[in-house]
């Protein structure tokens, strides 16, 4: 309730079990974090898109530029020349700026 959630027993002995990997019937705090994270992907929906986003921000500077794009794609089996890449980039680059932020980047995610 603290959390804002408003939860009855029965559904906490649920989440419980859910986590509870070493099936003590009680959490320990790596348990409880995996619980915590669940609940914070179901509050919030752009949670997979927000960690999405960061995984190609590779320099955490809220921005996905060409040499971050390609890391990813490469490591994710396509080899794509830099052509390529620049023209990925500029196809969502709404403000113009040479690089992807959180927005447009979403903007992707949403329409496919």
């Amino acid at each position: 309730r603290t959390l804002g959630q408003d939860i009855d027993e029965q559904e906490v002995g649920v989440m419980i079990s859910e986590v509870d990997s070493d099936g003590s019937g009680e959490i320990d705090f790596s348990e409880f974090c995996t619980l915590m994270a669940r609940q914070m992907e179901k509050a919030d929906p752009e949670f997979e898109y927000k960690k999405a986003f960061k995984i190609f921000d590779k320099r955490g500077d809220g921005v996905i530029d060409a040499a971050e794009l390609k890391h990813v794609m490469a490591n994710i089996g396509e080899d794509m020349g830099d052509g390529e890449i620049a023209a990925m980039i500029k196809e969502a680059d709404v403000d113009g700026d040479g690089v992807l932020n959180y927005d447009e980047f979403l903007n992707i995610m949403l329409s496919k």
